[in-house]
């Protein structure tokens, strides 16, 4: 099925040329097909590879997706055009009314930054307050993962000696549990990253549940056990089946 995205959007053109059915707005509208509702919260420098990425892992679900772009107000990209910002990005002031099925939060290059000193922190804190009455289920991802432990569970971060970076195999903790469906018992997953979360401190609290980990590379995946928060510390694989 298709990913509904702006009209005029530069991902759009990359992704069909790989084959993968986009729907315009215009088109869309005279669908009789209630979508699925997602919001990316995009935190990366350089927005449209993001997008881009994104959007071509959506494109993957047997369902229709309709898919919105957020923003932080309080940060001034250096990397992506205010013109691309304001013609495809919504504000939470635009947005706060509406609920969704599902929210993104990605990652950002600012992990050795105390959550506090990052410019757009507060604004952050309001979206994921705010996501918890507006959205059924949020997936944090790399940075937004160890963001989102912190804000909603008080897990902190801890910056490594060494950065990790490179493919590790991972393995599943409950092969039972339904969001690691279609998932192999051991499979890969690239990680680049200067701070990471401890595994006792999850253990600790008893609203989470590791569902994926990696001998090496530290916790995977971390789940709320009302299923409404999804933590993911590295490179995302195809989850939206």
């Amino acid at each position: 099925m298709p990913i509904k995205v702006p009209d005029l959007l530069p991902a759009k053109s990359k992704l069909q040329e790989e084959n993968i059915f986009v729907m315009d707005e215009s088109r869309a509208f005279t669908q009789d097909i209630r979508p699925m509702q997602i919001l990316i919260l995009n935190l990366m420098p350089i927005k449209q590879q993001t997008e881009t990425h994104l959007l071509r892992l959506l494109g993957n679900s047997p369902l229709q997706i309709d898919v919105g772009l957020l923003r932080t107000n309080t940060h001034t990209s250096k990397n992506t055009s205010l013109e691309h910002l304001k013609q495809f990005y919504k504000s939470i002031d635009d947005v706060k009314s509406n609920k969704y099925d599902g929210l993104i939060i990605t990652g950002a290059p600012i992990e050795k930054l105390p959550y506090e000193d990052v410019t757009y922190w507060e604004e952050l804190s309001q979206i994921m307050e705010w996501s918890k009455n507006n959205v059924t289920s949020t997936l944090h991802i790399c940075w937004g993962a160890m963001a989102g432990l912190y804000y909603h569970f008080g897990i902190d971060k801890y910056i490594m000696p060494e950065k990790l970076s490179g493919i590790y195999t991972h393995t599943l903790n409950d092969p039972r549990e339904k969001l690691l469906s279609g998932f192999d018992e051991e499979y890969l997953v690239p990680h680049s990253r200067n701070a990471d979360v401890r595994k006792e401190d999850i253990e600790k609290v008893s609203g989470l549940k590791i569902l994926s980990e990696s001998d090496k590379a530290g916790v995977y995946m971390v789940a709320s056990t009302d299923g409404k928060q999804i933590f993911v510390t590295g490179g995302i694989l195809n989850m939206m089946h």
